[in-house]
């Protein structure tokens, strides 16, 4: 009889690793595993959960829905220190893990299609471009989650068989703010059905995407955000961290790593997330590339009389140069999951004492660790936030200082 293996430890994609190497989806650290050829046979350890969604595993929503809240904060925190050491960079302090709750993403992209008379909506399986047609969902807010059947029903008229779809569904203070992509809209009769839809549902705005922009069908009411208490009008489409819950930890940790900056830079600004909260102590230059969200801080800005210049520019193709961050007492950045390899270079080459870096990338931000380090920076204080519940998408903050 083959001998039980012990799962060490889980890889990047969730898959849990034995004693001797090998690869086992569905298991936690801690479980035992016997082969029958290339069956697994496996004896829960301590850190097993039964997953509580009938769709895992399944739906790419999640990976790990198998392991308990021990072993995944372990696992998350793992994953970051794991590519800096890669290249070589080790972090003074790490906080505990930050996790989001179930049932609190905020923002999400499903994907739908139609065979025939049938309308799948989901998240495509992992790995795949099959979509697990949502019946549950422990990920979703409910507000969400509401919206899965009705839109079902929707799509099964405006997309074309044998056609997919996009649905990005964000939820703000006015309601869900609803974009569809690669749908039927162009009759009266489907934007007249469209804003019934909006209304029935009280959407505070259904947008179209198409080929030529964003088309917004509806919208009785402004979707509005806050941040730091600052009322912002979220442009369709705009950019927003997925869970309330983990944009106040990324929130607290950027403002605990600028310290007591006065002036600050906030790169890669969006519409405001770290650049207004920033700016209830000190005077805050935001840049990005995405007009919409830029000219929305600056509004709220103003409004507010918070000290916030924004400016319109591309980072990647015109990052800030060393000496335009002369005279910034902190650079707070949060890239893409490319990273930023051309402004990290310019921040390597400058004299800002303190950088507060954010990423949803462990790799790319190793990689733009390394640059800083180089440089004459130090990582002084790291936190990792597992926002995405159950998943292999990481997000995290740091503090780098000379």
């Amino acid at each position: 009889m083959n001998e039980f293996e012990t799962v060490v430890r889980l890889a990047g994609r969730g898959d849990g690793v034995t004693s001797t190497g090998r690869y086992v989806a569905g298991v936690a650290p801690g479980d035992r595993v016997r082969f029958d050829g290339d069956t697994p046979h496996i004896e829960p350890g301590p850190h097993h959960r039964t997953p509580p969604c009938r769709h895992f595993p399944e739906c790419g929503g999640c990976q790990v829905q198998q392991v308990d809240d021990t072993a995944y904060a372990s696992w998350v925190a793992d994953r970051i220190l794991h590519a800096l050491r890669t290249q070589g960079v080790e972090p003074a302090k790490v906080e505990p893990v930050h996790l989001s709750p179930p049932n609190s993403r905020r923002r999400a992209s499903l994907r739908a299609a139609r065979r025939g008379r049938d309308l799948v909506l989901g998240f495509n399986e992992e790995s795949s471009h099959r979509i697990v047609d949502m019946h549950e969902c422990h990920i979703l807010r409910p507000e969400l989650f509401a919206l899965v059947a009705p839109l079902r029903e929707l799509l099964g008229g405006l997309i074309a068989d044998g056609q997919g779809g996009g649905v990005t569904m964000t939820l703000t203070e006015a309601g869900v703010d609803l974009l569809l992509s690669n749908v039927q809209a162009g009759s009266v009769s489907a934007v007249e059905r469209l804003t019934r839809f909006a209304h029935d549902h009280r959407l505070a705005r259904l947008s179209v995407e198409t080929s030529a922009g964003v088309d917004v069908i509806a919208e009785p009411t402004t979707p509005v955000v806050r941040f730091d208490g600052v009322p912002v009008a979220l442009p369709p489409g705009s950019f927003l961290q997925a869970t309330l819950d983990g944009e106040a930890a990324l929130q607290a940790a950027v403002t605990a790593a600028t310290g007591k900056a006065k002036a600050c830079a906030d790169l890669f600004c969006g519409a405001g997330t770290f650049a207004l909260p920033l700016s209830g102590r000190a005077r805050v230059h935001a840049v990005d590339a995405a007009g919409p969200a830029v000219r929305a801080l600056e509004a709220a800005a103003r409004a507010a009389g918070r000290r916030v210049v924004a400016e319109h520019r591309d980072l990647f193709r015109r990052p800030l140069r060393a000496d335009e961050l002369k005279g910034f007492d902190a650079v707070a950045i949060d890239p893409p999951r490319a990273g930023a390899a051309a402004q990290v270079a310019e921040l390597a080459r400058s004299k800002v004492p303190v950088v507060a870096a954010v990423s949803c990338n462990p790799a790319t931000f190793a990689r733009d660790a390394a640059v800083l380090a180089a440089g004459g920076y130090r990582l002084e204080r790291l936190w990792p936030v597992g926002q995405f519940r159950w998943s292999t998408h990481v997000e995290l903050a740091a503090r780098f200082a000379r």
